[in-house]
Parts: C-alpha cells; structure tokens; sequence
C-alpha cells in the first residue's frame, strides 16, 4: 500500500470520526413539559421562560403556564406563572415578559413573577407569536385570523388584517420591517394546499411583500435571525428548521419531530433552544 494511499485512509478515518463539523451538535433535551410552544432567553437574568399551553391551542381552561429553566436545561421553576389559557409566543422588554396567551397579551413582571395587566384583544382567534419593536412596541400575530395586533403606548389594537398574510405565526423585527414566517393559507383541518414561506411588513405603511423569491417552504413557525443575511426558521408540520436567506432560498439544517415550534437563537452562541410542542421536550442545538 502506497504512502499515498495511508494517508488517505488515516484522513478519511479521521473525518468520520469527527463527523460533519456543519451538522449541528445537541446540548441538552429535557422532558417533563406540557405541550411547550415557546422559548426565550432572558440574558439579564440568565434565564431561559418556556411557555407551555398544557391543553389545545384554543382551549380557555386556565391551565397554561410559564416555565423558568437554567442556561443548561434544568428546570428551576416548573410552574412560574400559571392561570394562562393557551401561552404561545413570548417577547422581553423593560423588565416585562410579553405572552400571546390565545386573546389576550399577558404583560408579567420578571422581577417579582406577577402579572402586571392582561390586554384584551377583542375578536381574535389565536394568538401566536411576539415581536417588540426598538421603541417598545409589541406586535402579535393572530395565526388564524390573518391579523397583527400591536401594544402602543397603551392602546392594543389590531394593525392589520389581511389575506396575504397566509395566516401569519412567527414574527421578527428586522430594521423597519416586520419580518413574518407565515403558515401558508390554512384548510379547515390547518393544512395547506401551498405551504408558507417568509414575508416582510413595511412597519411605515403596512405594505406586504415576499421576503425575496417566495418560494413555498413549509409551514413555518418559529423565526429568529441566523446571521446578517438570513433567518432560522422552524416548520411544525414537518419538524424541520430552515435557513432561509434574504433572497428566498431554504436550506434544511436539522430535522426534529412534528411540532418544532418557536425557537429562541443566540448568534453569538450559536445556538438554538427549540420547544417540541407533541413530545413535550425543549432541546437545545448548537450550529
């Protein structure tokens, strides 16, 4: 055997030894959640809030619940706020919690734990996600009934309604645009004939544009900044997490089980915290 030919296999045993260094590295998974649909990382307090709606997605049972974890995984306060209906998304602002809780914006404080006011949101059918605004405006979409709602300076209100929002779930700030994972226009049973894909609001006039191609990506969920030039974003229906570029285009990262939800991203870490709505679990990946 040449030298050429040991070197070779010395190099290539070393690689699958290795293993792909693009292919993401799992951290931690904890188990013991009920129905968790969202996570975010409270740097200030080193805390990780999952909301878990422990019932369905509409359901007004008082049953849901905020969770408190560790930077690690560990659950240090299983049940932190309760008497929620059905918490989804999550934002952080001024020492707030924000949760999209089916109806109503539940405004909790971080210090103390307790709810400071719950806005009404008079005529909306799900709540989902939480996007805050670089003034401390708070956006939430309405998934099935094809709205935004926005908390400013007091008033919560609808701000828009519209077909071409696809039936829009998670949100992101991104400059002066509402970055928006939309579902894709739902069938009665939440299926979708064309999948959803990324779109952008102009926060200015409310104009509704595709975030670059509009190519059909799935039925996107959770949506975070990946890095300058694009996004990761989870599809619930098929347990994938997409990088989606300001161009259009999707390239598949990880696959998970049905019910990848909203994921919270560290860029500077690297890593994603994802909430596994049907297997209970929050598992945490480092890309």
């Amino acid at each position: 055997m040449s030298s050429k030919t040991v070197a070779a296999l010395a190099l290539a045993v070393t690689l699958a030894a290795c293993g792909d260094s693009h292919t993401p590295t799992k951290l931690w998974e904890t188990t013991g959640f009920q129905t968790p649909e969202s996570a975010i990382v409270d740097t200030a307090s080193n805390v990780i809030y999952v909301s878990n709606i422990a019932g369905g997605p509409a359901d007004r049972d008082g049953n849901g619940y905020i969770s408190k974890l560790s930077p690690d995984g560990k659950v240090t306060v299983e049940k932190w706020v309760t008497g929620l209906d059905s918490p989804k998304g999550l934002g952080l602002h001024g020492g707030k919690l924000f949760v999209a809780d089916l109806d109503k914006l539940v405004e909790i404080d971080v210090a103390s734990g307790n709810i400071v006011t719950k806005h009404e949101a008079a005529g909306a059918k799900i709540l989902n996600d939480v996007a805050i605004d670089g003034e401390g405006n708070v956006y939430t979409s309405d998934w099935p009934g094809n709205a935004i709602w926005r908390l400013s300076g007091g008033t919560f209100e609808k701000w828009l309604e519209s077909d071409k929002l696809a039936n829009p779930n998670g949100l992101l700030i991104d400059g002066d645009k509402l970055i928006v994972a939309a579902w894709g226009a739902m069938e009665a049973d939440f299926s979708t004939k064309t999948p959803g894909n990324l779109l952008a609001v102009n926060l200015a006039d409310k104009s509704i544009s595709n975030l670059g191609n509009g190519k059909p990506v799935g039925n996107l969920d959770g949506l975070e900044r990946f890095d300058a030039d694009s996004f990761i974003v989870t599809d619930w229906v098929a347990g994938k997490v997409f990088q989606i570029t300001r161009a259009g285009d999707a390239k598949e990262l990880l696959v998970l089980g049905q019910g990848s939800a909203d994921l919270t991203y560290n860029a500077t870490t690297r890593t994603a915290i994802i909430p596994l709505m049907v297997d209970g679990k929050v598992v945490a990946y480092k890309f």
